[in-house]
């Protein structure tokens, strides 16, 4: 039962701090050194560097500087554009520290788990903030940032006291994940288009009618094949071997995709 437990208070400790470092990893390293230097948590012997004064300090620094750019709209999206290079590495460190002494092959695979979750809460978070950006009121952002901070200390103090709780609301939250992540991109892009558009970075996209009259995009060769068409159309028109009214018949015909 004792190694059960163990092992459960393990894979939570791993779990819960990648998926925190993911949306705030200076929150998660002042939570397990401040608690390991009290003797509020138990840390492994691999984290127990987390405890010493100067990486808390450092933390606390970092800590204080993300929590104002946070909650600067705009900021925030560089902000989280920087840190993916930090919080990712770190949640798969952290991850890795977490399993304790082990085997390197545990060890690493450890890692590269924690990575991956690092990663997707740090997408899931970047791209709702990306998202809530658009809204031209600061107070949606402002509760997002604050909600953000709760839900990685609440989680955290989950991941260390109750893992069994954790554990499963951490199952949900890759769930809620795998579904929301296709729809969260396919959003940016469209958000990313418009502004290309807005910026002129970018041509408006051209729309034909299919067979059952619904518009479609048009890709770049029917867009050449149509000026093509219209080309030796007006060819045709200039030799006298078409009316006026056969041209505008043809032409309107061609404009509406249908390219003979």
């Amino acid at each position: 039962m004792e190694n059960y437990e163990a092992i459960l208070a393990t894979i939570a400790l791993m779990m819960g701090a990648s998926w925190a470092s993911g949306i705030n990893l200076y929150a998660v390293l002042l939570v397990l050194g401040w608690g390991g230097s009290t003797g509020h948590i138990d840390l492994p012997a691999e984290l127990s560097v987390l405890e010493d004064p100067l990486v808390i300090a450092a933390a606390g620094v970092m800590y204080f500087i993300e929590f104002f750019m946070d909650k600067i709209p705009g900021m925030d999206s560089v902000w989280d554009s920087i840190q993916t290079f930090v919080r990712i590495p770190a949640g798969a460190m952290l991850a890795a520290g977490a399993v304790g002494d082990v085997t390197p092959a545990l060890e690493i695979a450890a890692g590269i788990l924690g990575g991956g979750v690092a990663a997707t809460s740090h997408a899931t978070k970047t791209g709702t903030r990306l998202l809530i950006n658009t809204s031209p009121e600061p107070f949606t952002n402002w509760s997002a940032s604050i909600g953000g901070d709760l839900l990685v200390l609440s989680g955290m103090w989950a991941a260390l006291k109750h893992p069994e709780i954790f554990l499963v609301l951490f199952v949900i939250f890759l769930g809620f994940s795998i579904w929301f992540l296709p729809k969260l991109w396919r959003l940016i892009k469209i958000l990313l288009s418009k502004i290309g558009k807005f910026l002129g970075l970018s041509k408006a996209q051209s729309f034909v009618p299919d067979e059952s009259g619904f518009r479609i995009p048009k890709t770049e060769s029917q867009q050449h094949d149509q000026i093509t068409a219209l080309a030796r159309l007006e060819q045709l028109r200039d030799k006298g071997m078409l009316t006026e009214q056969e041209f505008e018949q043809q032409k309107n015909s061609i404009l509406k995709g249908n390219i003979q």
